[in-house]
């Protein structure tokens, strides 16, 4: 199904009995909503579930510009209330837990969020290894002497980058770019809602040492691990992921 917001028309489902209350699963980037389907299918036996490919993932084209996470935050927050949501559990894999963490202090929102589950999520930023600031050095220096050729410093970027990067498009990459520069860390103890967060232990995307600092600092957190999972445990393992699900949400 699809839906226009912001202008934007949006791949989403909508599962479950229709209510103001609702379960919003946010995907990881350079992901979409199908990966949460199975999960979503569980979680919709009790409530309503809604999931959007976020703009320039799945379905959904790109945005208009270079957007940073608020900006995804924005459009999370249009896309509720076209749909007259009020109360919502909020999850989100890896990005998609980049956005929720940006909703989750706001005050201003037209919805209360009741709790978060964030699954292999991203926000906290690394410190930068001597490869990743060998790789900066050339990159600034790229831009400095192709500035004039834009074919040719789009090819270095590619080269460079990581493997999202690559994949990306010109003003994805940008995006991505604006995404992971920003360290989210300070915000985490703004998050007062009741937070599970699942991780598996073998991630090397977003490790577990991220999980562990999140716990730390987010003050009503509670960490599952999911022993021998990386990045996308909920797909890896999805009979111990949907049974923790279960737990906290009370579906049965």
């Amino acid at each position: 199904m699809t839906v226009t917001i912001d202008n934007i028309e949006t791949n989403y489902f909508d599962l479950g009995e229709k209510s103001d209350f609702a379960v919003v699963m946010l995907h990881g980037w350079a992901s979409n909503i199908e990966l949460f389907r199975p999960s979503a299918n569980l979680v919709a036996t009790k409530y309503r579930v809604l999931a959007m490919d976020l703009p320039g993932h799945g379905e959904t084209p790109e945005p208009p510009t270079d957007w940073h996470v608020d900006d995804y935050a924005d459009f999370v927050t249009h896309f509720l209330a076209h749909f007259g949501v009020r109360r919502v559990i909020l999850l989100g894999h890896s990005y998609g837990g980049r956005v929720i963490i940006k909703l989750a202090n706001r005050q201003d929102l037209p919805f209360t969020i009741e709790k978060l589950i964030l699954v292999d999520a991203a926000g906290i930023r690394p410190e930068k290894t001597k490869e990743q600031q060998k790789k900066e050095k050339v990159m600034g220096m790229g831009k400095k002497l192709l500035s004039h050729t834009p074919g040719l410093l789009n090819k270095l970027q590619g080269m460079v980058g990581s493997a999202d990067y690559q994949a990306a498009s010109p003003l994805m990459r940008q995006i991505l770019v604006n995404s992971v520069n920003e360290d989210l860390t300070p915000l985490l103890p703004g998050i007062k809602q009741s937070t599970l967060l699942i991780w598996g232990t073998l991630d090397t995307a977003t490790p577990i040492a991220d999980a562990e600092k999140m716990e730390a600092l987010i003050p009503e957190a509670g960490l599952a691990r999911m022993e021998g999972c990386s990045h996308f445990a909920f797909i890896e393992n999805p009979t111990l992921y949907n049974a923790i699900l279960a737990s906290f949400l009370q579906l049965s």
